[in-house]
């Protein structure tokens, strides 16, 4: 059987070598491994093994974080196999170094290596993958080759290349946001292309915006949660503290973007960490590039887009309602990470995420089959256009008249179909959930409210 997997990131490449290993034929298209999030990710991967923790106790602290949007059945199939993503990772001869402490964490069970912990994982896996024998091919796919909601593969280069199960393993769509640190490839266009084609959607209105982003002229970084783990303080310009620097994401950015609307700067104050150089020799780098000692100098930080909470609608096993489409990681919603992701709980469902669905395409045995199909590809058009309207309506502070705003602009675009038929479902979520949960924050509604603790679907228009 001849599995594909569209995307090169950890979920991506600990799928393949899942498939490999139960002798599936796995071909993998992607561009160069330093190009995707994956490889970016700095702090680590939250698994709750040490003594004192708790299978349970991170159960809790992921549904609190999620404000209680998560599906319960999930979080703990999720947490559960951390015992086995641990030993799949020393298999690969991973090392970790230390354990952190990261916000909405009750125990440091935050297991890094030098805060630049994606590199290393995803150097290893994909070192695995080549001796599995898992075929690489470079490029981006363009389209899903789907007909009659059953999928036969992908198109790359106007070529269809055709495959008893697709995996999608793209990660999300926080490029779609005119400030991120993430990978500028993170567009969502095959979540849009899918859900085009009949896919279901989940949750698009949750974006996760990082607190701590730091906006240069060639690009924007990220200082990682770690460093607030480690001592760092959030002060005003006036070096007031405003904010408990261990609250969930949702908390802390939301408290940064107040403090920055009425007028003031806001910095992280790492001053205080010893062997700062030692401990984040990434973070360390760039800032001392851009003339900022951290051991001495405040650090200007504002909130960005960073993680794509919603994706393709998935079940406990990772399949989309498309046959023979499955979708991994952060392309994927199974209601795991709720309304707010707790902090390194991403790598974590990359690698089981990976894993099982390994397991299930074993278990499906799905058979593709032949068809005239069409490639579906366009021009990106103004995507430019698009970022700047997402960050401006739907970004960390929403209300019902920049929403109806946005989707007024974006008709008016000249651009792929996919991507707008994307920003709309973003647009028209966020529109429809009229409370404040988690990432999502109406300054209109703004609480919690009880009748809107579901999911929210997108099939081209919004069901809440």
């Amino acid at each position: 059987m001849k599995i594909g997997i569209i995307g090169n990131g950890i979920a991506g490449l600990t799928a393949a070598i899942g498939l490999a290993k139960k002798g599936f034929e796995v071909t993998i298209i992607g561009e160069r491994i330093d190009k995707t999030n994956s490889y970016l990710a700095q702090a680590g991967i939250a698994l709750p093994l040490l003594e004192g923790d708790s299978i349970r106790a991170h159960v809790l602290d992921t549904i609190k974080a999620g404000r209680y949007l998560n599906d319960e059945e999930v979080v703990w199939a999720v947490i559960s196999k951390s015992s086995e993503v641990y030993d799949f990772l020393l298999s690969l001869g991973l090392n970790f170094e230390e354990n952190e402490i990261e916000g909405g964490h009750s125990f440091p069970r935050v297991f890094t290596i030098k805060n630049e912990t994606g590199k290393h994982v995803i150097r290893l896996l994909h070192i695995r993958a080549k001796e599995l024998g898992v075929h690489f091919v470079k490029g981006l796919a363009e389209s899903l080759a789907i007909e009659s909601k059953k999928c036969y593969g992908v198109f790359l280069d106007g070529e269809l290349l055709k495959f008893d199960a697709t995996i999608l393993a793209t990660g999300g769509y926080t490029a779609l946001f005119k400030y991120t640190a993430g990978s500028p490839l993170n567009l969502g266009i095959l979540i849009g292309d899918a859900i085009m084609k009949g896919a279901l959607a989940s949750d698009l209105e949750f974006v996760q915006f990082h607190p701590t982003g730091f906006i240069g002229k060639d690009g924007v970084k990220l200082v990682s949660e770690a460093v607030r783990g480690a001592g760092a303080k959030l002060v005003n310009e006036d070096g007031e503290r405003f904010v408990n620097e261990l609250e969930p994401r949702d908390v802390v950015a939301r408290a940064i973007y107040r403090k920055m609307q009425s007028g003031s700067g806001v910095y992280l104050d790492a001053t205080g960490i010893e062997n700062f150089k030692e401990k984040f020799p990434q973070i360390y780098s760039f800032l001392v590039k851009k003339g900022i000692n951290p051991e001495r100098d405040l650090i200007p930080v504002t909130p960005i887009a960073h993680y794509s909470i919603g994706g393709l609608k998935v079940d406990l096993y990772y399949r989309t309602n498309i046959k023979n489409l499955y979708a991994i990681g952060e392309a994927a919603n199974n209601g795991f990470h709720g309304a707010n992701r707790l902090a390194s709980n991403s790598l974590l469902e990359c690698i089981v995420s990976g894993l099982e669905v390994a397991r299930t395409v074993r278990r499906d045995k799905p058979k593709g089959g032949s068809g005239e199909i069409r490639d579906t590809a366009q021009e990106l058009g103004d995507i430019e256009s698009v970022k700047e309207i997402l960050w401006k309506y739907a970004g960390i502070v929403r209300n019902e008249n920049g929403l109806l705003e946005g989707l007024k602009e974006l008709e008016k675009l000249e651009v792929d179909e996919r991507i707008k038929l994307l920003a709309k479902g973003i647009l028209e979520c966020a529109l429809a959930r009229k409370e404040s949960r988690g990432v999502h924050y109406r300054e209109d509604y703004p609480i919690i409210r009880k009748e809107f603790e579901r999911h929210s679907i997108f099939n081209g228009r919004c069901i809440l």
